[in-house]
């Protein structure tokens, strides 16, 4: 028997973060806190996100619910206890069992929801994790991406798609910067996976002449990245040194504490990133699916740091010297480094005038001001 998705309320314990610099980076691009219960003019227009609970799927909830959409995200019945990214916006929310393993669940949400817009934000989003979890981070982010797209071509083909294509994919590369046309070289299976997700995406816009756009985007964070990733790795380990907290509750991926006796512990300090925010990349993937044409964007800063420039510009937001806490542990140094990764995003700029607004600085200071509010 075909199982129907659920549609059902529920509790979240709201666990957003909202620091001065954070409010005035919402404000920019014109989606906070505040303002996601404000009157909007209702569009007709329905939208099912993949991923709704994450960083990128909630802030695409936030601007489309801003922008008048009715919002449906799909949501795993294991995932009840991750909704802080949405507790602010779930009354306005319809939120549906299903699974990206299961197709049945996936079309049966379709159905459901029969949107205009499908947004793709679901997988296992952590290079580093990819590796001790290869055959799962293909399940979810490859062949998962591909079980979407095929219920969509099934129930919905005229609807619009959005994949969310990585920077990952460029890998070991072969020219800086990276645009549209820079060929694919993945060095780990989260980027392998991506680029099945991207060439299926592709593929499905031209043989069954379906609206897909691809939005390769750069790294982009945010408070409502897990503390897992890097960026929230550094920005927490300085609060906690900013506070005197030399031994931090919340565990790295090794089960430890982050900081432990007065230090974090990272991998490769010169490893180069283009860093954004993600309230800026989920503007530009929303506009891409505004364009009478589908196409592939690459979305980024067009700028690189380092991790130690990360770690110095978050401690010394504190006023502390990095130097002194943090530590290097061979454990956090992948098995294969990417990069430099640093985006050449003048297409987007040229077809739909989009443009990053949140520079470096504000957004470490937004990410360090979140964890001591947290921490407080």
């Amino acid at each position: 028997m075909q199982n129907t998705p659920k549609i059902f309320p529920i509790r979240v314990r709201s666990g957003n973060i909202t620091c001065s610099k954070h409010k005035m980076a919402v404000k920019r691009r014109k989606s906070t806190k505040g303002k996601s219960s404000r009157k909007t003019t209702k569009t007709g227009r329905k939208a099912l996100i993949t991923g709704i609970t994450g960083q990128d799927g909630s802030y695409m909830a936030e601007l489309l619910l801003d922008k008048g959409y009715e919002v449906a995200g799909i949501v795993r019945k294991t995932s009840h206890f991750l909704y802080a990214n949405i507790g602010h916006i779930q009354h306005r929310l319809n939120l549906i069992y299903a699974d990206l393993l299961d197709p049945v669940s996936l079309t049966s949400a379709l159905k459901a929801v029969m949107p205009d817009e499908v947004y793709n934000f679901a997988s296992q989003s952590a290079p580093s994790e990819s590796f001790k979890q290869p055959v799962h981070t293909a399940e979810i982010t490859a062949i998962g991406a591909h079980r979407v797209l095929d219920a969509v071509r099934e129930i919905c083909p005229k609807a619009k798609f959005y994949q969310a294509s990585s920077s990952e994919m460029f890998g070991w590369v072969t020219e800086i910067p990276q645009s549209e046309k820079t060929a694919f070289n993945p060095a780990n299976p989260y980027a392998a996976a991506k680029l099945y997700a991207h060439n299926i995406a592709r593929i499905y816009r031209k043989s069954y002449d379906m609206f897909i756009c691809c939005g390769i985007l750069f790294n982009h964070e945010s408070p409502r990245r897990g503390l897992g990733f890097v960026t929230q790795k550094v920005a927490y380990a300085a609060a906690c040194s900013k506070l005197g907290i030399r031994t931090s509750d919340h565990l790295n991926e090794e089960g430890e504490p982050i900081v432990k006796h007065g230090k974090v512990a990272l991998g490769n300090l010169e490893a180069k990133r283009d860093w954004g925010y993600a309230g800026d990349c989920v503007e530009a993937a929303y506009q891409m699916m505004q364009q009478k044409k589908p196409d592939d964007y690459v979305i980024g800063t067009g700028k690189t740091h380092t991790i130690a420039e990360l770690c110095k510009e978050s401690f010394g937001y504190v006023g502390l010297n990095w130097k002194k806490y943090v530590k290097i542990d061979p454990r956090f140094i992948r098995p294969t480094e990417t990069g430099p990764l640093v985006a050449d995003y003048s297409k987007a700029k040229r077809v739909f005038g989009w443009a990053p607004k949140v520079n470096f600085k504000e957004l470490v200071a937004m990410l360090v001001d979140a964890n001591l509010a947290r921490l407080k």
